[in-house]
């Protein structure tokens, strides 16, 4: 009965050590096997044309899997070049390679472009020093 008590104790202590580790802002968390990056606070004063353009960045172990774009108010044919054409960029790439990336932004749609790449910055910023 002891030893049950102690493992049930031991396995909450570390479930909750886990859970501290994490900032409590909504910022990073974890989906699955991944780390996620979520700039829609992070990054509130960062504009494309219309406004922020937030998005989730999708880390495992210290690689970019992904990155979604999040509800914005861009003009959706444009955006959609961004999503297409810019967001993919970084797939794959350490962030640490990521952070210093130069990427360009997408013809005609420059300024949600900017927002984008600023948004990831900030972003993978962010997850290192609270990873």
């Amino acid at each position: 009965m002891k030893t049950k008590l102690f493992i049930i104790t031991a396995v909450c202590a570390v479930t909750m050590l886990l859970m501290s580790s994490m900032p409590g802002n909504g910022v990073i968390s974890k989906e699955g096997a991944f780390t996620v990056v979520n700039t829609t606070t992070l990054a509130q004063s960062v504009e494309g044309y219309n406004g922020p353009t937030p998005l989730k960045i999708y880390i495992s172990k210290g690689k970019i899997e992904k990155i979604e774009a999040l509800k914005n108010q861009e003009t959706p044919r444009y955006f959609a070049k961004v999503k297409k054409q810019l967001l993919p960029r970084w797939n794959g790439m350490t962030v640490k390679a990521a952070k210093s990336a130069k990427v360009d932004a997408v013809t005609g749609a420059t300024m949600s472009s900017n927002a984008v790449i600023e948004n990831v910055k900030r972003g993978l910023d962010y997850y290192q020093k609270h990873k």
